[in-house]
């Protein structure tokens, strides 16, 4: 009987597991992870940046919330971050949801640094299509070395971890929880207690496991990975709010990330229990759309088409269908009235696990 199961081996499971057994006095916990290894979907397949609240103009909770936190994981995962370049966000003149004076004032209410761009980099921009460029603060992780961070602080707090293991079900029994597995042969963990932390799995598994309350939407997504020019080798940019792109270093290749807003997302779709997110994208033919990101990030920043196109990256991403329309990411963290301690957890940006580890300081185990 462990105290607790830990399901999924991304950042935010890695960092549930050492919680558990580091502030909250947990003395068996297991972590089980499908992949060959910790940290190998969302977590390093998606943007590596480390917000600052640019992003989130129409959703003012989200942006604070990764202002309190960016200096928190900076000061938590230093050899993980990546701060040796300059970011620079940039407003769209045409079909922006924000403009730059009402970008200047979102970031004085968040309390994010802001200043105006020199001229050397507004000139990087075309002035027919661009309003303002800035200075801005925000860095980008090395999902390789938070990858190893977790296997270290894993193996020193004790914490037992089974790779190329599949949660197939959960269920309640007497006297707490039990977890069936797959894997090289079927296993059955039993515990107190269970944090479901698949991300796009959350809702995979057969038995008295209920299903999340909140509404899940899928999409398979391509972030280009390119080897940037060299005016924009030490350069991160994004421009806002509509014909929205970003370009950002990828510490983990020594690459750029271009992902674009129109481009990006392959295809769609909600949450259902009989279809396997991760099932789906195997199956799904990934024809790279970089020419089309390219041609029409080359209209905004020039020096793109210069870019060399390397490789792309596809995975799954979730979000909560309730903020498709704000572009909020606040975490799902749900309790299962009719699973006793089964948690479900779900976050949209790798500095939002602070939001979670305060929700587990106010449980009561």
């Amino acid at each position: 009987m462990y105290d607790a199961i830990v399901i999924g081996g991304g950042f935010y499971g890695a960092a549930i597991a050492i919680y558990l057994k580091t502030q909250r006095g947990f003395s068996s916990v297991a972590l089980i992870e499908c992949e060959s290894g910790l940290l190998r979907r969302a977590s390093y397949n998606n943007q590596a940046r480390v917000h600052n609240g640019y992003h989130y103009p129409r959703s003012f909770t989200t942006a604070f919330r990764s202002r309190v936190n960016l200096p928190r994981f900076v000061r938590d995962y230093p050899a993980t971050v990546k701060r040796d370049f300059t970011k620079l966000y940039a407003i769209a003149r045409r079909n922006s949801n924000v403009t730059a004076r009402q970008f200047e004032r979102f970031c004085r209410e968040i309390g994010a640094k802001l200043e105006p761009a020199p001229d050397a980099m507004r000139a990087l921009f075309e002035p027919h299509l661009i309003e303002a460029v800035f200075l801005g603060e925000e860095y980008a992780f090395d999902a390789c070395k938070l990858a190893e961070w977790a296997r270290q602080e894993l193996d020193e707090c004790g914490v037992e971890v089974h790779l190329n293991t599949r949660v197939c079900a959960i269920r309640k029994m007497q006297d707490g929880l039990s977890v069936e597995c797959e894997g090289a042969t079927t296993e059955v963990f039993n515990c107190r207690y269970v944090f479901n932390c698949t991300y796009s799995r959350l809702n995979q598994f057969t038995d008295t496991f209920p299903g999340t309350q909140a509404k899940l939407k899928h999409e398979i997504t391509e972030m280009a990975l390119m080897k940037a020019p060299l005016a924009l080798a030490n350069i991160g940019v994004t421009v806002m709010d509509g014909p929205f792109f970003s370009m950002m270093p990828f510490p983990a290749r020594g690459l750029h990330t271009l992902s674009h807003v129109r481009y990006t997302p392959h295809m769609h779709w909600n949450d259902q229990r009989d279809i396997d997110p991760y099932q789906k994208l195997n199956d799904y033919e990934r024809t790279t759309r970089v020419d089309r990101m390219v041609r029409d990030v080359g209209r905004y920043l020039p020096a793109v088409l210069d870019a060399k196109y390397v490789d792309s990256l596809f995975e799954v991403k979730t979000v909560l269908v309730k903020n498709e329309g704000d572009d909020g990411r606040p975490i799902l963290f749900e309790k299962h009235p009719e699973l006793p301690g089964c948690y479900s957890v779900l976050g949209g940006k790798i500095d939002n696990v602070y939001d979670v580890l305060e929700k587990l300081d106010a449980e009561v185990f």
